[in-house]
């Protein structure tokens, strides 16, 4: 809304004259006291103008008693992850209620640089969903990390002031945080406004952690770890995507005195989990069946993100903030039945062929020699957790000549760099399931290079071999032949139909499954390089500790 108003919205507000839009008889949640209020909607130039019974309007919604909450908020998430482009996530968000996303593009950042960041802004514009970006601040995720840029303050310093940048993204650079190193606190100088990620950081390096400036974490897994956090001031994200299954455990922790310090993000959620179970919509659900109150989710879903994000033009249905709303389903706990963005109800738009940026692509199929197991002792070897990111560091006698061991369900794990000839990593991981067959894909946070698990040498360069002719993917072989995702835009995202997308994740992942592979196995995959998150991961170079932050051999 114009600031000071003009004279016409002035007068419609005092109903004067006719706002543009009536919705009456609505109950509309009102987050500043969690309580329902009967009420008319006035909206008039994309913004509510008053609530009340008196107001006039060129054109009238009766909404006869239903509910209509604010337009939903994700505090924190990675478009790129739903292997969706832009245009193709609002359109599916949008349905569920999303009107407004915080995104973190560090994934396309750190493929395509600052080309990456200025396609993530200028995709934005148009969408039925406002798109407002917190700045990547570890490009690459730590200083062993070789991606497709290097991000320094003055690269990111370009970006102050454009439309929708609100402030810095996750600083994953924990070791750099509390060893005060300057490239890491030029960034922190940039913005008022920072994102932490700090997974199992407690103490005095918390403390450490928060003094140096950082305000938020999505990383919480149980009720103690949150509320640790959350008793230091530090606002709190409840994580639920396609891997990260959070939500149960940090529930406990909401409640009306919590509640403007707690928010719901979705970080990264695969297309086909978007399509099937919704958005910040499923969010408040499953609170719900976790024991939270309907109201205090709303809290968390709406005006708590505003107000930590400083979006004070939205997160409420109020006077002077954007007319964004949700109009709930008759006698359903939480279903979204229409959105409305900006006063309009909100319609699916003509799809159009959407823009793309390309991928580099310079890795080669590993030749036999580069994948081999060589030694034999005691071998650090991923141990997969179910329903999370974090990984356990397991201790295995074994000989790698007998690799893979399906028997102990041990198997080979191959990174081969996106950006350099020849670079190529191997690990090893327990817990993928996988009895024959192989699985690649050009997700591998958040470097993303390719990575593959496999039971078979040659299955595992037969998906490479497809991923790299296509310019980046997701790819499984098996008995059934070989299956392909082809991601044409930078080797992360999509130009097909969010539907299409996300019926070939679910057709890839069955096929995964099929071969004996972990539920979801493609999200677990693309995981296993991340080197900020604990305990032990695998990279271009090999095996990485991200407990003690350096790359360590394969055998102790």
């Amino acid at each position: 809304m114009e600031y000071p108003p003009s004279e016409v919205l002035m007068k419609q507000a005092l109903g004067i004259e006719p706002s543009d839009m009536l919705f009456s008889h609505a109950c509309v949640y009102d987050p500043f006291t969690c309580g329902w209020i009967d009420t008319d909607i006035a909206v008039a130039s994309g913004s509510v103008v008053g609530l009340g019974g008196h107001y006039r309007a060129r054109e009238t919604v009766d909404l006869k008693g239903r509910r209509v909450v604010p337009g939903l908020i994700d505090a924190h998430v990675h478009i790129e992850s739903s292997l969706l482009v832009p245009s193709e996530y609002a359109r599916v968000v949008a349905m569920h209620g999303t009107t407004t996303v915080v995104a973190d593009p560090h994934e396309i950042a750190n493929v395509c640089g600052k080309a990456g960041i200025e396609y993530m802004l200028r995709e934005r514009q148009g969408l039925p969903v406002d798109i407002f970006v917190m700045l990547p601040s570890c490009v690459p995720a730590t200083p062993l990390d070789v991606g497709g840029a290097e991000l320094t303050a003055s690269d990111l310093a370009e970006f102050i002031g454009r439309d929708g940048v609100l402030g810095l993204g996750e600083v994953m650079n924990v070791p750099g945080v509390l060893d005060r190193d300057p490239g890491v606190f030029e960034k922190l100088a940039l913005f008022s406004l920072r994102d932490g990620h700090a997974p199992l950081l407690s103490g005095e390096s918390l403390n450490a952690y928060i003094l140096a400036g950082l305000q938020s974490d999505h990383e919480c897994t149980v009720k103690e770890e949150a509320a640790e956090k959350l008793s230091r001031g530090v606002y709190i994200f409840a994580r639920e995507g396609s891997t990260e299954k959070n939500l149960r455990g940090i529930i406990p922790l909401a409640s009306p005195c919590t509640a403007s310090r707690l928010a719901f993000a979705t970080d990264d959620r695969h297309a086909d989990m978007l399509v099937e179970e919704g958005h910040i919509d499923d969010c408040i659900r499953k609170s719900l069946d976790y024991g939270l109150d309907l109201e205090t989710a709303l809290r968390m879903a709406t005006l708590s993100p505003a107000e930590r994000f400083g979006l004070f033009d939205r997160g409420a249905i109020a006077p002077g903030r954007c007319a964004d709303f949700c109009i709930l389903a008759e006698g359903e706990p939480f279903t979204v039945e229409k959105t409305c963005k900006a006063g309009k109800i909100h319609k699916p738009p003509i799809r159009n062929k959407p823009r793309i940026i390309p991928s580099p692509m310079r890795a080669h199929v590993p030749i036999p020699e580069d994948m081999g197991i060589r030694g034999k002792g005691t071998a650090r070897v991923i141990g997969i957790v179910p329903h999370q990111i974090l990984t356990e560091s397991l201790a295995i006698e074994l000989d790698g000549a007998e690799i893979p061991d399906l028997e102990r369900d041990i198997l080979k794990v191959v990174v081969c760099s996106r950006y350099r000839e020849r670079m190529v990593g191997l690990g090893l991981v327990h817990g993928f399931g996988l009895v024959e067959g192989a699985i690649a894909g050009s997700i591998a946070h958040d470097a993303h290079n390719l990575v593959a698990v496999g039971a078979d040498d040659q299955a595992i360069r037969d998906v490479l071999g497809e991923i790299i002719r296509s310019g980046g993917g997701m790819a499984v072989a098996g008995p059934g032949g070989l299956d392909l995702l082809p991601l044409d835009c930078a080797g992360l995202m999509s130009s097909l139909p969010a539907e299409e997308v996300a019926g070939s994740v679910k057709r890839l992942n069955a096929r995964a499954e099929a071969l004996g592979a972990i539920k979801g196995s493609f999200m677990y995959l693309s995981f296993l390089s991340l080197t900020v998150i604990p305990h032990l991961r695998v990279t271009d170079r090999g095996v990485f500790d991200a407990d003690t932050f350096r790359d360590v051999p394969l055998f102790a």
